[in-house]
């Protein structure tokens, strides 16, 4: 199915349809490398059609367990209007916050019956006859974000793509939105960061803290870093290192009174990240300077954000929190897709780099539950279409 032109669901143009099954697979691909000029041909196919393949998709029916209401499912062809657009989904991550959608406990979800996912990247597959802006084989991704990326073929209007960049690991294009877009922002929105700066984050190991680490070391913003502990910590510390981190600890190696002797000489941070909740966030404050910030984005340890009275009187420090999705939905469109380019442009460049698990489609299951953490500690999951 992935190199058709959806042959047999195209209505009007019958002649265009039938030509469209002769084209070699050689000269299709001919066609789909040649300069927009020249694809004109395809283009005249692809709109012939008027609708997608049918698809498979992981779809929950109710609210609850992940792995209880989730399933795959066949779904039947949707048809495009003139200004929409099929892609066939390359991938597309499992992020906590579509876990938590799926569970119910999200503050923004769709409602049920529903597709799960929320950003991955795609290959163009057919055209509505309005569409002036994209072509079959380019690669793009939903922006903003939307519901519904775990499954092999989806239809929106043109204005829902982004068109990204083909030189870069395809796995990149399907998580550059949710995690590195969070680090970006974070980095520009709180604090007037200068080089020389200093940040501190748990959760130093998760995507964002990674991309904290590489945009801030991009930025000459040093790091202090805060992990969990663990076995092989000796190692995890090594990779933070390669990536640019300045310090990094463990949660038990910070349980001193005067922690900020770990600074080993850096000034103290003034701007701090958090998305562990509990301890792992106190460790945050404490290491803060007078008049600091810290935002928190997440709260993995489901555990509450503790600030003690002195933290407020004695060192005037500020909480703030960050939501990407509400970011996102305050007209920031074209902002957005801008940093989107930026960031894959570091990708292409090698200057941010994160670890991913390729998982194929078929293998939701295993992936779902390595996601929800049911086969100890793997890279972040990213679905694999066919």
């Amino acid at each position: 199915m992935s190199g058709s032109i959806a042959i047999g669901r195209c209505g009007g143009g019958r002649e265009a349809t039938r030509l469209s099954q002769r084209i070699p697979p050689f000269f299709r691909r001919c066609l789909l490398s040649a300069p927009p000029g020249r694809r004109s041909l395809l283009r005249v196919f692809s709109s012939a059609c008027s609708a997608s393949p049918p698809s498979k998709a992981a779809v929950y029916d109710q609210e609850g367990p992940p792995v209880e209401v989730t399933r795959l499912v066949d779904l039947p062809p949707v048809n495009l209007s003139e200004k929409d657009v099929c892609v066939k989904m390359l991938a597309a991550p499992i992020n906590p916050s579509d876990i938590n959608r799926i569970e119910g406990v999200y503050p923004i979800r769709p409602p049920v019956p529903a597709i799960g996912g929320y950003e991955g990247v795609g290959e163009v597959f057919s055209l509505g006859s309005a569409v002036r802006n994209l072509s079959p084989g380019d690669w793009v991704i939903p922006s903003p974000p939307s519901f519904g990326t775990w499954q092999s073929y989806i239809v929106k209007p043109e204005d829902a793509w982004h068109k990204v960049r083909k030189d870069i690991p395809m796995e990149y294009a399907a998580t550059v939105t949710v995690n590195p877009l969070t680090a970006l922002r974070m980095l520009e929105d709180f604090v007037d960061l200068k080089s020389g700066d200093v940040i501190v984050q748990n959760g130093a190991t998760s995507i964002v803290g990674q991309c904290v680490i590489q945009l801030a070391r991009a930025r000459g913003v040093h790091s202090v870093n805060i992990i969990r502990d663990r076995l092989g910590a000796d190692q995890v510390i090594k990779k933070l290192k390669e990536l640019g981190a300045n310090e990094v600890y463990t949660e038990s190696d910070l349980q001193l009174k005067d922690i900020k002797a770990f600074l080993r000489g850096l000034p103290e941070p003034v701007l701090g990240f958090n998305c562990i909740g509990g301890n792992a966030a106190s460790l945050v404050l404490k290491l803060l300077r007078h008049g600091g910030t810290m935002v928190t984005y997440g709260g993995m340890s489901k555990k509450p954000v503790t600030v003690s009275t002195s933290s407020f009187i004695f060192k005037d420090l500020a909480l703030r929190g960050f939501w990407l999705q509400r970011w996102m939905t305050s007209d920031k469109a074209k902002e957005c897709r801008v940093m989107i380019d930026y960031l894959l442009s570091l990708v292409k460049d090698g200057q941010l780099k994160y670890e991913l698990q390729m998982v194929p489609f078929e293998s939701f299951d295993l992936a779902f539950s390595r996601a929800l953490g049911k086969h100890g500690s793997h890279p972040k999951q990213v679905l694999k279409f066919h």
